[in-house]
């Protein structure tokens, strides 16, 4: 009896979502008044992947080496004094990690046919992280009424999903135009949405900062949304820490400054600092280009 041992060369296969590069970065700051920061941010990278070690099919029947690769971003801004804000947004965020953890199987090769599922999986996450931060809220009396936003963004190749709860926003900047991805969830924007007040005012209003939907609340719902990505597209997650300070003009002016994303993450900060930075300020950018 013969055995064949001969080395096989296989063709790699190079999925969509490993053709894309990823250049991130992240920064926050408590600001210039507050004491503490109640903002969270985080930033995943998950992947699968597989070798073939030894075979005895014929070369290109099966690859030598796959991988796929997805991302995901978060930024969470709390609410509730003293130390009960920022531990909603820790909570938030841990349980988002747990979640993602708990549901490990892998349905972002084609997001397209599992849109559905991804939306579903996403707004889970929200649910899970309301209700992890109701449960300690009821547990411990001094973090009562303790609450966070939450807006989160996954991505996988060209895919883009968005989940949102609360005034943190995500932005879109593609061929120097800056796109809002979100709606504010706020008394502000409820009545620029009923023609009470022009979108303009809606920055400036009193009740811009007034929640209609958090996390921790009764109303946790989120807000999801999906579209295709290109090369050069550039994905902002911020706090209104950022917003509520630095126009979107001059986010447009350093976003196209075409500085590495933690740079510009850096600037944007500054930014808002410069302006007073009377709020928390936590921003997220992703880069995104296609490989040659």
């Amino acid at each position: 009896m013969t055995f064949d041992n001969s080395e096989t060369v296989i063709i790699p296969v190079e999925p969509t979502s490993m053709q894309v590069i990823v250049d991130i970065g992240a920064a926050t700051h408590p600001g210039c008044v507050r004491p503490n920061n109640e903002d969270s941010y985080l930033v995943l990278r998950a992947s699968r992947s597989f070798e073939t070690l030894l075979t005895n099919l014929r070369p290109g029947e099966i690859p030598h080496w796959a991988a796929e690769r997805a991302y995901g971003f978060a930024v969470a801004d709390g609410m509730g004094g003293c130390a009960a804000g920022e531990i909603a947004s820790h909570l938030a965020l841990r349980a988002v990690v747990e979640h993602v953890l708990y549901t490990a199987d892998w349905i972002l090769r084609d997001p397209d046919a599992h849109r559905d599922t991804i939306a579903e999986r996403i707004n889970d996450r929200f649910a899970a992280a309301s209700i992890s931060i109701s449960k300690q809220a009821t547990q411990n009396p001094q973090w009562s009424g303790m609450g966070t936003t939450m807006t989160m963004a996954v991505s996988s190749g060209n895919r883009l999903f968005l989940g949102h709860v609360g005034d943190s926003r995500a932005y879109l900047f593609r061929g120097d135009q800056l796109q809002v991805l979100t709606r504010d969830h706020s008394f502000a924007q409820m009545l620029a949405d009923a023609g009470e007040i022009s979108k303009e005012d809606v920055a400036v209003h009193h009740m811009r900062n007034v929640l209609l939907r958090h996390l921790g609340g009764d109303s946790a719902n989120a807000d999801i949304r999906h579209q295709p990505l290109e090369s050069g597209d550039q994905l902002l997650l911020c706090t209104d820490g950022l917003t509520d300070m630095v126009p979107e003009a001059l986010v447009s002016k350093i976003l196209k400054s075409g500085s590495i994303a933690q740079t510009t993450c850096d600037q944007l900060v500054a930014a808002a600092l410069e302006a007073g930075g009377k709020d928390n300020i936590t921003v997220v950018l992703a880069k995104y280009s296609w490989k040659s």
